[in-house]
């Protein structure tokens, strides 16, 4: 990974697309650490985590994790999810954030040196060049040890560096141990 102490820097995470690749991974995301690591690398312009929400569910899994980025240093970008039956009968829910992060990248070029985009979703390979072309420095985060891989091979050819998730994750990541560490402090109420 190169950067520059003065490059100005914003992440884009793709929060479906991040999730999938790190549970991939068997290792969870610690956004504390994400964002000290980035803002050593450079000057931190703009960490935006996008992601869909069901609106009638009462409780979502995700609302505690948006709720803590949203009051650390994140900006949140959500809509609405749509529920649909598939043709099996199958509940479904679809959520797809790409033209909400594709129109803030194209903005967010004109202010910025690098986006690291942390979704490997090939559809964002022409924003990548759209932005390219404007001067903007793009790496995008995802992995290629999963099973199957989350990174488009046409978006990693994009790009101007690929970061593996499995590199990234030695330095930001929580591995299983340390999951069941903290649920199980939180379940004898020594939370912090």
């Amino acid at each position: 990974m190169t950067f520059y102490p003065n490059e100005r820097l914003g992440m884009f995470i793709d929060g479906a697309n991040l999730y999938s690749a790190a549970r991939g991974l068997d290792f969870d995301i610690d956004y504390r650490k994400l964002l000290d690591e980035f803002r050593k690398r450079g000057r931190l312009i703009r960490a935006n985590y996008y992601t869909a929400l069901l609106e009638n569910e009462e409780y979502s899994p995700i609302r505690p994790l948006i709720d803590w980025l949203d009051y650390n240093g994140f900006r949140i970008i959500t809509k609405p999810a749509k529920e649909y039956t598939d043709d099996s009968g199958r509940r479904r829910v679809k959520g797809d954030m790409d033209v909400e992060i594709a129109v803030d990248m194209m903005e967010a070029a004109a202010y910025l040196d690098h986006i690291l985009l942390f979704s490997g979703d090939g559809d964002f390979r022409k924003v990548v060049d759209a932005v390219q072309r404007k001067g903007v420095r793009v790496s995008v985060v995802s992995t290629l040890k999963s099973s199957p891989p989350m990174a488009s091979d046409d978006l990693r050819r994009q790009a101007d560096a690929f970061i593996d998730l499995v590199d990234l994750g030695k330095l930001v990541g929580r591995e299983r141990r340390q999951r069941e560490e903290y649920r199980d402090r939180d379940e004898d109420g020594d939370d912090e």
